[in-house]
């Protein structure tokens, strides 16, 4: 994709002014600017939307080729340069870097000249998009499984209210609106409200004189082709003024589009209604009135999916058994979207009804999946036609994660900006950024929300597998993402070799690797090589010399003498035997390192001169060396996520980190300093997410007033939302000074607490807790504030809990075989929705049953009880669960 590469260049050129980048000459500097200027020429050039798609094709193309070349040459010359060992050499280096820079220059010099004469057609070139030869052939008016969304759009369009009201519906394409809307439209009880009725399809172009023959049509008799714009605007106004209508808008794609024709609907407060459908969200938000959200379509259960599927291909009559076990399986590989049920029925109803055809199409679902993407993609290939060019690459780079699974988001975004898929807007991080960039995919119905987190934060996302093949179709020709399976077996010398990025998703035995057909100098193109299947062992990465990005944490492989020599890398995610020298990859932004041998590695990390870190993860020690040592230290401004494993340093680290957002302290040593490491903390005033484990811990250090005192001041100054402690069996008064956390949604604790009494007093409050896990905690009796209003009875008693915890919304407790009972008002907090009981005293599921019940008879029917007996553990403590 021309515009992500322009976008990579551009960084490897700007990062040439970077104060820690000693390797390049100061004296290129203005052709490097110029060269800089051009490249943003191009991207503006892309960012235009008067284009049409077949033109943007013809200039995206030309613009990726001479890009890449461009890009190759400048990075060899780096190479050469960052690992020259003698002065000769270098300098040598020096001069070839020069040549191949002004060989550059020249080239987007004269790629700008040559795109900007390429005739640019403008919007509205070609015919609006209501010609039935640009629309899918596949018509679905059967609503099935849309039984409850039927009756909310009708309840919406029958409302007693008087005001013209605008009734959105959105969703994916191919999930049923327009079937839906259609369903509501033809209802007869809706026919005999209205006085006009009108249905106008947009899609992705909008024409405004073909909408107004539409609406015109529909609302008077005669012919309207030669009048003006202006006077069917007319023609429509007095046609509706007046009258109640209900008027249909299907597949609009701006809010322009709503800007300009909600002008000729007149409101006569005469209950009319404009019902809508789209795939943005963004516009749905936009055009709804308060009155009614958006209504949001979603995906068929199994049993509607299978209830469709079988109503297409057998009409009345049921299914036969033979072949009902085999068509359940085809039909929920659907994943609940009703046109790829329609187009698999279609397709199978082509067939002989027998056991032995539905059974080859079983055993050849990829194939047959195949065809029925196919046959889907003239819907869904207009969601991704209509994105703005800074999504396009971030969309197809999805495709390349493993079908039908769900995708860490912190990984994705920290991928895609090491890719410079996401480019700074409004002074806000490149993380928040990338997240904002995500839920306008979402908002876009191209990719679902998949786990979200304690505090509500989405973890996880993922793809219909229909949209996961159309990404796969467009990088077939974009060279986006490679996808590569053991499935296929290809000789030394093939398809890799210009692959830009690569992906492994299978399996390999060695022979089957994708090797380039040069393995003796540096040419190949690929930039990105992630494997994301454990393999025992992978020496081809070596081969492949400018990699920015490389993710083989799955790989059982010493990665320890390849990395070194990997210059350009932004990402690295490894195993590796022995320490390795960084010292010359000043570009890292992610670094992921794990021991090979399962033990402490020797040699110190040292990241201080690495300006652009954003996310630093290695487990074993030593890790990183003192940084009040380090020769050059800067401080690391940019790093965002920090793990730090046992260290003498930490202290040290925090203060050189002063931007961190999430932090994770492991440590095993006998005795840390607790009151530095504190002190160091209260510096980091953007800190959100902090989690500490320690082996042992002394309880005396709580000893006295200097601790607590310290976490009080902590607890003022901070802007933690997530507190998650491991080992550190904090007396509860201690804990009870984590409430000054005005900011904390989220507690977790494992073995975390001291004591046999939790007393929280009216001053206690968990202001914005919404999320509070207990694990394995001694702990027999817990006592909450009770409103002194009930006058006679004790003040403390197990029987309160919504003064101290006004917000919470989850309550989880594991292993707690001594305690007696849950705080009986708990149920009486209420925002609660879920509380878990794993491996706990019968007392306290008896009281959690109790205080269901209790609540059941307040008619709260709402409040979610889980027990269990299984043992718990608490492995998700140990990862950030953003």
């Amino acid at each position: 994709m021309a515009y992500a590469a322009i976008s990579s260049l551009m960084y490897t050129l700007e990062q040439l002014f970077k104060p820690n980048q000693p390797f390049v000459c100061r004296s290129y500097t203005q052709h490097v600017q110029s060269l800089c200027q051009n490249l943003s020429a191009l991207q503006d050039l892309l960012d235009d939307t008067t284009k049409d798609i077949e033109t943007l094709k013809v200039i995206e193309k030309r613009m990726r080729n001479v890009v890449y070349k461009a890009e190759y040459r400048v990075e060899s010359s780096l190479r050469r340069i960052i690992l020259a060992d003698r002065e000769d050499k270098r300098q040598k280096a020096y001069t070839s870097f020069y040549e191949e820079l002004l060989k550059v220059k020249g080239q987007i010099y004269f790629l700008t000249k040559e795109v900007m004469q390429i005739n640019v057609k403008k919007h509205g070139s070609k015919s609006a998009a209501f010609s039935q030869d640009q629309k899918s052939t596949i018509v679905e008016n059967t609503v099935v499984g849309m039984e409850d969304d039927f009756n909310t759009i009708l309840d919406r369009v029958t409302a007693q209210i008087d005001e013209l009201t605008v009734i959105p519906i959105f969703g994916m394409g191919g999930i049923g609106k327009t079937t839906l809307a259609r369903k509501v439209y033809d209802d007869s009880s809706v026919c005999s409200r209205f006085d006009k009725l009108a249905w106008v399809t947009i899609s992705e172009e909008y024409n405004e004189r073909q909408m107004l023959l539409e609406v015109v049509s529909s609302v008077t008799t005669g012919g309207n082709q030669e009048k003006s714009d202006d006077e069917l605007m007319e023609i429509v106004y007095r046609g509706l003024k007046g009258r109640r209508f209900l008027i249909v808008i299907d597949d609009i794609w701006s809010t322009e589009a709503w800007d300009q024709m909600q002008r000729i609907f007149p409101n006569d407060d005469n209950k009319s209604r404009i019902l809508l459908t789209t795939r943005l969200k963004y516009v749905a938000d936009y055009v709804n009135c308060p009155d009614f959200p958006p209504h949001s379509k979603s995906f068929l259960s199994l049993e509607d999916s299978w209830n469709l599927f079988t109503e297409k291909i057998f009409k009345k009559d049921p299914c036969p058994p033979l072949l009902e076990e085999i068509g359940k399986h085809i039909v929920q590989q659907c994943q609940g979207l009703p046109l790829s049920i329609v187009v698999v029925a279609g397709l199978l109803g082509k067939m002989d009804l027998t056991h032995d055809n539905w059974k080859n199409v079983e055993e050849n679902l990829s194939s047959f999946f195949g065809t029925v993407s196919e046959r889907c993609q003239s819907i869904l290939s207009l969601s991704y036609n209509y994105l703005p060019q800074y999504l396009k690459a971030c969309f197809l780079y999805v495709g390349g994660f493993p079908e039908d699974k769900e995708i860490n988001v912190s990984q994705l975004i920290r991928l895609w900006i090491a890719e410079q898929f996401v480019k700074a807007r409004n002074d806000k991080r490149l993380e928040v950024v990338g997240e904002e960039y995500l839920q306008e995919l979402i908002d876009r119905s191209l990719i679902l929300t998949g786990k979200q987190s304690a505090n509500g934060r989405m973890r996880s996302c993922k793809i219909h597998d229909l949209l996961r093949q159309l990404c796969l179709s467009e990088t077939h020709t974009e060279n986006v993402v490679h996808v590569m399976n053991g499935n296929v077996v290809v000789s030394s010398v093939e398809v890799i070799d210009d692959q830009r990025r690569v992906i492994g998703l299978h399996k390999h035995e060695e022979k089957q690797v994708y090797r380039p057909a040069h393995s003796n100098d540096i040419t190949s193109i690929t930039r990105t090589f992630i494997s994301m299947q454990y393999l025992k062992t992978y020496s081809t990465v070596s081969e492949f010399k400018l990699l920015k990005v490389l993710d083989v944490s799955s790989v059982h492989y010493d990665f320890s003498s390849v990395i070194p020599e990997l210059v350009h890398l932004r990402y690295v995610a490894a195993k590796i035997r022995k320490g390795v020298s960084l010292a010359k990859l000043r570009n890292l932004q992610t670094i992921i390192l794990r021991s090979l041998v399962g033990k402490a590695l020797e040699q110190p990390l040292d990241i201080w001169t690495m300006s652009e870190l954003r996310h630093l993860d290695i487990r074993s020690a030593p890790l990183y060396c003192n940084p009040l040592e380090a020769e050059n230290s800067l401080f690391l401004n940019n790093l965002q996520n920090l793990y730090v494993y046992n260290s003498p340093f930490i202290a040290e680290i925090i203060r050189k980190t002063p931007n961190l957002k999430k932090l994770k302290v492991l440590d095993d040593s006998e005795r840390p300093d607790w009151s530095a490491i504190l002190d160091s903390l209260i510096l980091l005033k953007q800190l959100e997410t902090l989690l500490i484990k320690v082996e042992s811990i002394d309880i005396n250090i709580f000893s006295g007033d200097i601790l607590p005192c310290k976490i009080k001041k902590m607890t003022f100054s901070s802007n933690i939302k997530k507190l998650i402690l491991l080992d550190t069996c904090i007396p509860w008064e201690v804990v009870n000074l984590l409430a000054n956390l005005s900011n904390l949604e989220v507690l977790k604790g494992y073995r975390s607490f001291n004591g046999k009494y939790w007393r929280l007093n009216e001053d206690v409050v968990f202001r914005k807790l919404k999320y509070l896990q207990i694990i394995y905690i001694a702990m027999e009796r817990w006592k909450v504030f009770r409103d002194k209003q009930f006058v006679g009875l004790e003040m403390w008693e197990l029987a309160g809990g919504s003064n101290n915890f006004p917000m919470l919304e989850q309550l989880k407790l594991h292993g707690l075989r001594k305690l007696e009972e849950i705080p009986e008002s708990i149920g009486d907090i209420m925002t609660l929705k879920f509380i878990e009981i794993k491996y706990c005293s019968s007392g306290v599921e008896n009281s959690a049953k109790r205080i269901q019940q209790e609540q059941e008879s307040l008619g709260n029917y709402e409040l979610q009880i889980i027990t269990a007996k299984v043992r718990s553990y608490p492995a998700e403590l140990f990862e950030f669960q953003d």
